[in-house]
C-alpha cells in the first residue's frame, strides 16, 4: 500500500503508543477521583498540559483538552460568539474553511440570530487581509481563519490577518489542525487556536484548544467541572498523554520531516506533469504546506479515480475525510473559482514522514495508467 493521505490522518508513532499504554491498562483511575488511582491519572493530565503549553509557549491554564479538532473548532466559535454576544453579533470566516468551522458559523446564523460574513479567496486560494479589514464592523466580535487549508495546503497570511484583528479589537481564532507540526506557529498572533493529535502521529479522538487567558468562553457541553468548567466530561487520559507526546515529537522532528518530505512532494508533482498530459495543479505554488498536492485530472471524475487507485494500492482523497460520501465538488476549489466540473475531477495527495522516493515513482506510474484508462 502506498499511503498518500496524511492530511486525513497519520499513523500512531511507536513512541506515542508506548507513552499511552500504561494509561490503557495499569493507570485507570478517574482523574476527578481523590484517591491514589485518580491522582495518578490527574498527574498525567497535568504533565501533558504542561508539555503542550511549553511547546506552544503559553500558560498551562490556557490549554483546554477536547475530543477532536472539530470539537475544538466548535468550542472556540460557538463558545466565543455566545460569550461576547452583548458586544455584537457579527462574525467573520472564510469560504474555504473546514466544515467544522463553516457549519458552526452556519448554525449561529440560522439558529441564534448572528450575522456571518464569509470572505472569498483569490484563484490561488489565499485570503487578502485588506478584504478582512473592510469586512470588520463595530459589532464584529470574532474572526476565524485557518492557518493552512486541508485540501490544497495553501497558507493564509496569518501575521497580517492577526494584525488586522488586533487593530480592530476583535478576537482571532485559527484552525491550525493541518499546519501544527509542519511549521512554527507564533502563539502571540492568536486569541484561540485548535489542533488535533491524529494529524501529527498521535491518537484519533484527541484535540486541544488554546484560549488566551482572561478571554471568556461559554461551554458548549453540560455535566461537569472538568477543564476549569470549559469542557465537561471525564478526561481521556491515554489520548491526552498521546497528544502531548506526539506534539513533542512533531516539534522535535519538524525540520527533518520538512527536509525529507518536501522534495518527495515536488518530485511527485514533476513526475505527474511529465507523465500525464493537461493536468492542472490547484493552489498557490509557494505559500502552501510542503506535503500537499491538489491535482485536477481532466476528462475523469474523482470518485472513479479514487476507486481505481485504491485497487492499485494507492490511498488518496478527493478532499476532506470528514466529507466522505458527499457527491458535491470541493467547496474549497469552487471558492477559488475552479469550475464545478474541474473540482469534481480533482484529487488531494498528502505525504507523511514514511513516504519514500520509490513509492513516489510507483505512484506516478499507477496514477498515469489509471487516468489514461478512465479518460479513454
Amino acid at each position: 500500500m502506498i499511503y498518500l493521505d496524511a492530511n486525513a490522518t497519520t499513523p500512531l508513532a511507536p513512541e506515542v503508543l508506548k507513552a499511552m499504554l500504561p494509561f490503557l491498562s495499569e493507570v485507570y483511575g478517574n482523574p476527578s477521583s481523590g484517591h491514589q488511582a485518580g491522582r495518578l491519572s490527574r498527574a498525567a493530565i497535568d504533565e501533558s498540559r504542561d508539555t503542550l503549553a511549553s511547546l506552544l509557549k503559553c500558560r498551562p491554564h490556557e490549554i483546554i483538552f477536547t475530543g477532536s479538532g472539530t470539537e475544538s473548532d466548535n468550542l472556540a466559535i460557538l463558545g466565543l460568539a455566545r460569550a461576547h454576544r452583548p458586544k455584537g453579533r457579527h462574525l467573520i470566516t472564510c469560504a474555504t474553511e473546514h466544515h467544522a468551522v463553516l457549519h458552526a458559523f452556519d448554525y449561529l446564523e440560522q439558529k441564534e440570530g448572528f450575522c456571518v460574513t464569509k470572505l472569498g479567496v483569490g484563484t490561488d486560494g489565499r485570503l487578502d487581509p485588506s478584504d478582512l479589514a473592510a469586512a470588520i464592523r463595530p459589532d464584529t466580535t470574532l474572526v476565524s481563519i485557518m492557518s493552512a487549508n486541508n485540501e490544497t495546503g495553501v497558507k493564509h497570511p496569518i501575521s497580517e490577518i492577526s494584525s488586522v484583528c488586533r487593530a480592530k479589537g476583535v478576537f482571532f481564532h485559527s484552525d491550525v489542525v493541518q499546519s501544527f507540526g509542519k511549521e512554527m506557529l507564533d502563539i502571540g498572533l492568536f486569541d484561540a487556536l485548535s489542533l488535533a493529535a491524529h494529524k501529527f502521529y498521535g491518537p484519533k479522538g484527541a484535540g486541544a484548544l488554546f484560549l488566551r487567558g482572561g478571554i471568556a468562553i461559554d461551554s458548549i457541553q453540560l455535566g461537569g467541572a472538568q477543564e476549569a468548567q470549559r469542557r465537561p466530561g471525564t478526561e481521556n487520559t491515554a489520548s491526552i498523554v498521546g497528544l502531548a507526546s506526539s506534539a513533542r515529537l512533531a516539534m522535535e522532528r519538524m525540520a527533518d520531516d520538512a527536509a525529507k518530505v518536501a522534495p518527495l512532494r515536488d518530485r511527485f508533482e514533476s513526475g505527474l506533469a511529465s507523465e500525464c498530459r493537461d493536468l492542472e495543479f490547484n493552489g498557490h505554488r509557494d505559500h502552501r504546506l510542503y506535503n500537499t498536492a491538489n491535482v485536477t485530472f481532466p476528462a475523469s471524475d474523482a470518485e472513479s479515480l479514487l476507486m481505481a487507485l485504491d485497487l492499485e494500492g494507492v490511498c488518496a482523497s478527493s478532499g476532506s475525510a470528514c466529507m466522505v460520501g458527499s457527491l458535491q465538488p470541493s467547496h474549497v476549489l469552487q471558492a477559488m473559482g475552479v469550475p464545478a466540473t474541474r473540482a469534481a475531477s480533482s484529487l488531494r495527495f498528502s505525504f507523511g514522514r514514511s513516504a519514500t522516493l520509490e513509492e513516489v515513482g510507483t505512484a506516478v506510474a499507477k496514477i498515469r495508467r489509471v487516468w489514461e484508462r478512465l479518460s479513454r
